[in-house]
């Protein structure tokens, strides 16, 4: 297996697809130069034609994807910051999530919406938010985070060949992580969680940025003599609930940490859905971490506080023993 960077994971995941596929294109700002993250610098050297560059408008982004895909296309659009994404939030939440239910199921709309999400370092309110529960509150629409090269590869192909509209989001924090990615076709199936460590005295659930946080968390407690169960969501709709409560039922004990703000975060719903299935499995409180309920500020040592730090997450879990 060869090592690769998260954003190079990717584009080979849409470079795969394109081969097989001539009406998969991407669209957005900047994309035919590369992107804002370099992530097509590679695709650009096949597949010029088929990257799109867009005006600033995440509106007409979001009206492009949902009419090319009508007419039997298969858009990757490309929003940069999911921060951006709220200006087509009437087309993504209104139109594109609903557009085949209320077609009765006649029309299938395979668009991947790719946004990158997180505190990079000094990005401030409104370049910075991990926004990932205000799609998973929508039906219709599929919500992807990957944490890591293989994963990213993996449901990135399983995003693009699904004929429904899938949120893909990527921590800015881990476009540049590198580790193990597969050679050739490679498929993560969506809506499937996977174990990144295993523990036997308590679980950690996790995605994302924070994910590599929770995996530093459990080598602090490995030292001090608490074995933690990392679990990685990967795709948060549809959320694998079996996955959770197995670990759980192993553990009994749940930590749930993210990037984003804790109030109203998605690790409220796992909370919830653990509380109403698996109650009987715990034997302690159930502990969530997320950022304050403020902006992301711009001043680093309050954009340091202001992060789900690893010591945080120890904190957390010993909180429950």
């Amino acid at each position: 297996m060869r090592e690769k960077m998260f954003a190079e994971a990717i584009a080979e995941a849409m470079m795969g697809e394109m081969a097989k596929d001539p009406n998969i294109f991407i669209a957005g700002e900047d994309v035919s130069w590369g992107g804002s993250f370099g992530m097509y610098l590679t695709v650009k050297k096949d597949y010029a034609d088929r990257l799109i560059d867009t005006p600033i408008t995440e509106t007409a982004i979001a009206g492009l994807g949902l009419g090319s895909a009508l007419v039997g296309l298969r858009p990757i659009l490309e929003f940069n910051f999911n921060d951006f994404m709220l200006v087509a939030f009437d087309e993504i939440a209104n139109q594109i999530a609903k557009f085949s239910y209320m077609n009765g199921g006649q029309v299938k709309l395979p668009i991947v919406l790719l946004a990158e999400y997180g505190i990079t370092g000094g990005a401030a309110a409104q370049h910075s938010q991990s926004l990932e529960s205000l799609f998973c509150h929508i039906p219709g629409l599929k919500v992807v985070i990957p944490s890591n090269p293989a994963d990213a590869k993996g449901l990135m192909t399983a995003a693009i060949r699904d004929d429904s509209p899938v949120v893909f989001m990527q921590s800015l924090s881990t476009l540049a992580v590198k580790g193990d990615t597969p050679e050739g076709d490679y498929v993560v199936p969506l809506g499937k969680s996977a174990v990144a460590r295993e523990g036997k005295d308590v679980t950690i659930v996790s995605w994302g940025n924070i994910l590599h946080n929770s995996l530093k968390a459990a080598e602090i407690l490995a030292s001090e003599g608490i074995s933690a169960e990392v679990v990685d969501v990967r795709t948060l709709v549809p959320f694998d609930r079996e996955g959770i409560l197995e670990s759980i039922a192993k553990t009994h004990k749940l930590v749930i940490a993210h990037e984003a703000v804790k109030q109203g975060g998605f690790g409220a719903e796992i909370a919830a859905v653990v509380a109403e299935y698996g109650m009987d499995l715990l034997d302690a409180p159930i502990a969530r971490l997320g950022a304050p309920f403020c902006p992301v500020p711009f001043s680093p040592p309050l954009e340091a506080e202001y992060k789900v730090s690893p010591d945080k997450i120890v904190a957390a879990v010993k909180s429950l023993f």
